[in-house]
């Protein structure tokens, strides 16, 4: 698996919705959902409609198999609600073409993104970097990293650290002002 980063120019991340929304409404959607979450894309795809409807989005982690409450944000909901609004409330939020009522696949989520980062000058991007670009910009914000750990159910500080390469950006600002 390739690493990938978060995005960490919020103009580059504007740069991407607005491609998206150009291009595709589902696949605008997929971006949204996942810079304005703290899920994986595993956890992402099998959200229906009615998954929605509330305040808050109850799951459990594919990877770690933890219940998960999520608020879904204001901006978040204020995207969403046209989104939605066709939609049966069985409908999957990210369906494929193919198939009655599936959702798209991981790869394809992949290649969404991986496209659309490519279309808009971004390199080592996929569908990880929404959920780091999350975290990123979350800890930017609030400096709070013991909760951006709670949020991502990491085992330590140092772990989201370096997941959402707070660390590396430290080491080159470090590297970079470096002088005798």
């Amino acid at each position: 698996m390739k690493f990938v980063e978060p995005i960490r120019d919020i103009e580059k991340i504007e740069e991407m919705k607005s491609y998206l929304k150009r291009t595709n409404a589902r696949n605008h959607m997929l971006f949204v959902f996942g810079i304005y979450s703290t899920l994986r894309i595993s956890d992402m795809l099998p959200i229906k409609k009615k998954d929605v409807l509330g305040e808050r989005l109850l799951l459990v982690e594919k990877k770690t198999l933890k219940k998960k409450e999520i608020l879904i944000s204001p901006k978040l909901r204020k995207e969403l609600k046209p989104f939605i609004a066709d939609l049966d409330d069985d409908d999957y939020l990210f369906k494929s073409r193919k198939g009655v009522n599936k959702p798209i696949s991981r790869t394809t989520a992949y290649r969404v993104i991986r496209a659309a980062g490519e279309e808009c000058g971004l390199s080592r991007i996929g569908t990880h970097s929404m959920r780091k670009t999350f975290g990123y910009h979350f800890y930017e914000r609030t400096k709070n990293i013991a909760l951006l750990q709670e949020l991502y159910s990491h085992s330590s500080e140092e772990v989201t650290k370096r997941y959402i390469g707070i660390n590396q950006d430290i080491m080159d600002k470090a590297i970079r002002n470096f002088d005798y």
